[in-house]
């Protein structure tokens, strides 16, 4: 197992429970904040999926690359007591996984298949997109439907922006980076009222102001690599909830909570009648399933907190994210890969292997192996596995290294090749036989 597939292993084990653990984490601080806003509600949905695809990635790499990367700590002494514990067998440590190679190299290409057919999927999505605004047709605004349309760019600072007809969409949605694009379907904007016009432009624009098409984008490329996890996909759907809240309240603003309400229930009806089609990366005012949601929260009448209560409230979610993120690190788990450079000796597949429980007894002299010094400066820790032929004469022919830090290997083959054990006898006769040895090494944290 290489590097790289060390990894992607690591990535995926830590994966599967952080971004549970994340999640969890989001709904408290998004519960605490709603009082304060749905601004920041949605911002806290934001960094949740930026944390669900960067904190395993963090765990999957080792301690000691962090050590050497973080300069204040370069030259800084050992925090705490260092031990180095032997384990005759299979051996028990954390995030140790006894699975085959095999199982190993078939999990790392079934998630590359899945990654690759998500960001297929992304590329296949794109170029509907672009089909959709090649395929519409340019729409001249008159009348009131001119004069609101002014009003929403002027408030709304978007200038650049253009309106089409598509009979791709169901509902009103927002397209395009530099040239913003407004697709409303095939005969609905006609069946619209005045203030109900006014209702979805104005959720449009705040779409458009807030760059919410390229957002949308970025969060789709930056969380390909979790993309199959359930978890994510109610991440996506908070956030996407929460970016409607928001736009729901810039709108409202303009023609007022209750009618905005009523003009967003007639829109809804209307697309109900209407075949529903999908318009994935484009955002609209229907984008969620959230509806009812939305309509309470424009049916609240709470005054936002301030004060020393607004800013209880950021530190107390600011407190839960550091403790959530120190939490995932201080228990992530890694997949060591087996250093290929060091040329070991391949065991003979005709040998005995004999139990390492019926080994241990076999074991005349045994050596402590040192913990080496920069790893200790590094903070390395984890097990070493070994696989030793023991030979006639009970001395350790052959030895090497299956899985372990880099930095504690070398320390662990200097002390087991001078392990002395009795022969081992099959029929009376001794034979070579073959056994596993792990080495564990931990680091005891000081405690102040």
């Amino acid at each position: 197992m290489n590097a790289l597939e060390s990894w992607i292993l690591s990535y995926l084990v830590n994966s599967f429970w952080q971004l549970p653990l994340l999640f969890a984490a989001g709904v408290a601080a998004a519960r605490a904040l709603r009082r304060i806003g749905p601004g920041a509600e949605h911002r806290v949905w934001v960094g949740v999926l930026a944390l669900q695809v960067i904190l395993p990635g963090c765990s999957a790499v080792s301690s000691a690359w962090w050590h050497t990367l973080l300069v204040w700590n370069r030259g800084a002494q050992p925090a705490g007591n260092s031990r180095v514990m032997v384990v005759m067998g299979a051996g028990t440590a954390s995030g140790a996984f006894p699975l085959s190679v095999t199982v190993l190299a078939a999990i790392v290409i079934g998630y590359w298949a899945i990654f690759a057919w998500f960001a297929a999927r992304f590329l296949w999505r794109c170029g509907r997109l672009r089909a959709m605004r090649v395929s519409s047709v340019a729409a001249a605004l008159s009348g009131d439907s001119a004069r609101i349309w002014a009003e929403c760019a002027q408030r709304f600072g978007v200038r650049d922006a253009c309106v089409a007809i598509s009979s791709r969409v169901s509902a009103p949605v927002t397209m395009g980076v530099f040239r913003k694009l407004l697709l409303f379907p095939s005969g609905i904007a006609t069946r619209l009222s005045d203030v109900e016009l006014q209702s979805v432009m104005g959720h449009e624009f705040a779409h458009m102001r807030r760059n919410d098409f390229l957002k949308n984008l970025l969060y789709e490329l930056i969380s390909l690599p979790v993309s199959f996890h359930p978890v994510l996909w109610l991440t996506r759907e908070r956030l996407t909830e929460s970016r409607e809240i928001l736009c729901d309240n810039l709108a409202a603003d303009m023609a007022g909570r209750s009618q905005y309400s009523r003009s967003l229930l007639r829109l809804a009806s209307m697309v109900v009648e209407s075949a529903p089609t999908t318009t994935a990366h484009a955002v609209g005012i229907l984008d969620t399933n959230t509806l009812e949601r939305r309509l309470m929260r424009l049916a609240e009448n709470q005054p936002p907190i301030r004060g020393l209560r607004r800013l209880a409230a950021l530190a107390a979610c600011v407190m839960l994210g550091a403790a959530t993120c120190a939490s995932a690190l201080a228990l992530h788990m890694q997949m060591n890969s087996t250093d290929a450079s060091n040329h070991q000796p391949t065991m003979h597949p005709s040998l005995i292997h004999v139990s390492p429980k019926v080994m241990e007894k076999q074991l005349i002299t045994k050596v402590a192996p040192l913990y080496p010094v920069e790893a200790k400066k590094a903070g390395v820790q984890g097990k070493v596995v070994l696989s030793a032929v023991i030979g006639k004469d009970g001395s350790v022919r052959m030895l090497k290294v299956d899985s372990g830090p880099k930095e504690l290997q070398r320390s662990s083959l200097d002390a087991v090749r001078r392990w002395k054990y009795k022969p081992y006898l099959l029929n009376g006769e001794p034979i070579d036989v073959a056994t596993t040895v792990n080495i564990i090494y931990t680091l005891e944290k000081i405690k102040k």
